[in-house]
């Protein structure tokens, strides 16, 4: 039975309830919005945004756990984990789904499409916290701060293992995607007086790439001592594959807080082994939480992070207030301000 009646879950009488129906019925039940896979151990901050609401909310590990939880609910605010493939689609009545973050491969877009489920995402969020992380990231490996963190508490002393560091002035970072963070990742670096700064996004045309040199991939790989990447997952594989990290330089450095399948983890591991990149710093990996022993032959060549680049206290605020928002917008009949999906198939 749905939150609005006993018709079938898919049917438009039960999703598209008129706003004039629930304004003059004082009786109706109050909407139901569910929150599935997310870190927070309470839900003040959505509320105050959502109004008079009933919240409820699971891990949302299965399909199982997902019609548990928000078989019911009118709007879904969802974290990674959740998968909304269209077998768990068909089972919902909501009118809405918001991703609470960027990525929105965990949701069947054609299906909810076809369902009327409008789809919404947080895009704008955490971009100076990711900003910061990779550039600390980077910062750490060039410094060798891992590496040297292990020898003092071993016991032992001296950099002579950690011989060439150079300063930035004479270093060329390479930024794969120049998108927001790819920018505020460029910004930084050139603060922090690295030498050049090439980009490579086929987005992106000439005119909108200022203090830096758009480049093809081929010789962002061969020439960036340090590359990071800030693109989107393509249904190609991984950006970088087999060939990509034979071509990166030797000593050179890689980082990766975007998206973990861009990176093919045995390539990498190849080329850890060969010290082509000599170092690899990931917050972000295929499957998550990774399977450590993965690196377990290269491990004092990678610098590991639990997916925390995006988080600060203030971003996760933000974050949090404008998924709520978008979940208001939908229970109020209007569109989101970051739909994929929305009502009309006009997405």
């Amino acid at each position: 039975m749905g939150v609005w009646g006993t018709e079938s879950p898919r049917s438009n009488s039960n999703r598209l309830l008129p706003l004039y129906s629930a304004l003059v019925n004082t009786d109706a039940p109050r909407p139901v919005v569910a929150f599935l896979g997310t870190r927070f151990t309470d839900f003040e901050v959505e509320s105050a945004v959502l109004g008079e609401v009933d919240v409820v909310s699971g891990p949302g590990r299965d399909t199982d756990q997902i019609i548990e939880v928000a078989g019911n609910a009118d709007v879904i605010l969802t974290g990674a984990a959740p998968r909304f493939d269209s077998a768990v689609l068909e089972k919902l009545v909501c009118r809405g789904i918001v991703r609470l973050g960027v990525g929105v491969d965990t949701v069947d877009l054609d299906a909810a499409r076809r369902l009327g489920i409008t789809v919404a995402y947080v895009p704008d969020y955490g971009t100076e916290a990711v900003a910061i992380h990779t550039v600390s990231l980077i910062m750490s490996a060039l410094r060798r701060v891992p590496q040297a963190d292990r020898v003092v508490r071993s016991g032992s002393w001296g950099f002579g293992d950690f011989r060439p560091l150079h300063l930035p002035e004479t270093l060329t970072v390479g930024i794969f995607g120049y998108g927001r963070i790819g920018r505020r990742v460029g910004e930084l670096h050139l603060a922090l007086g690295f030498g050049t700064i090439l980009v490579s996004d086929p987005q992106v045309p000439p005119s909108q790439v200022s203090d830096a040199a758009l480049v093809e991939p081929e010789r962002l790989l061969r020439d960036a001592d340090v590359v990071t990447l800030h693109a989107p997952p393509s249904d190609d594989g991984p950006l970088l594959g087999a060939a990509q990290v034979k071509s990166m330089k030797q000593g050179s450095i890689l980082v990766n807080t975007a998206r973990g399948a861009l990176i093919d983890t045995d390539a990498l591991v190849a080329g850890l082994t060969r010290g082509a990149p000599a170092v690899a710093a990931l917050d972000v990996f295929p499957s998550e939480p990774p399977d450590a022993a993965v690196f377990e032959t290269v491990a004092d060549s990678v610098i590991l992070t639990p997916h925390m680049a995006w988080y600060t206290e203030e971003s996760e605020m933000e974050l949090r207030r404008q998924g709520a928002a978008e979940a208001r917008r939908i229970l109020d009949g209007l569109d989101p301000k970051h739909a994929l999906v929305s009502p009309g198939g006009r997405n």
